[in-house]
């Protein structure tokens, strides 16, 4: 009975999905990319990041940057995968959260030899959105303090120039 119920945990072990040959691509983030980029070379790996910038056409394709906190790249994908990304980072938004998969090449021959990802597929994980940015109170209050300081400078130096050409005068 026991070699039974070792042989079953053999078996399950051998047979478990993570003694399978992955299908999916690696999931890796951007430093790792730039970093492993001889070992990951030509390989097709998986990264998700914020869409920043913007869109930059190019034909039938286009370039978008991903940052995923740790990096940016750039990302050449078909113009009609781009147009699913809806919002991209900048100081007065936060972009999509995407996922992409494709092949990184750290050399990439097709765009002068720079590093770069072709995107195979897209997910748009969340999307972005405009950040509401406000001013704390303590900076509206040096700004206000700040704005009497220079008006009140301005002023005395207005009348002091003012007495001064009146005395000339006299």
């Amino acid at each position: 009975m026991q070699k039974l119920i070792k042989t079953i945990i053999i078996l399950l072990v051998i047979l478990s999905p993570q003694a399978l040959p992955a299908k999916a691509a690696t999931t890796v983030s951007v430093n790792d990319l730039i970093e492993n980029a001889k070992e990951l070379d030509g390989q097709e790996v998986t990264i998700q990041g914020e869409t920043i910038g913007e869109a930059m056409e190019r034909g039938d394709y286009s370039w978008i940057n991903i940052n995923d906190g740790t990096n940016a790249i750039g990302v050449w994908i078909s113009r009609n995968d781009a147009e699913t990304v809806t919002s991209y980072g900048d100081y007065k938004n936060i972009g999509d959260m995407i996922q992409i998969t494709g092949i990184f090449y750290r050399a990439c021959k097709e765009h002068g030899g720079e590093a770069d990802f072709h995107v195979d597929t897209i997910t748009v994980i969340k999307n972005g959105y405009q950040v509401e940015e406000e001013l704390p109170i303590s900076k509206r209050i040096v700004a206000g303090v700040l704005t009497f300081a220079t008006v009140a400078i301005v002023l005395l130096y207005i009348i002091i120039v003012h007495n001064k050409v009146e005395k000339r005068q006299v």
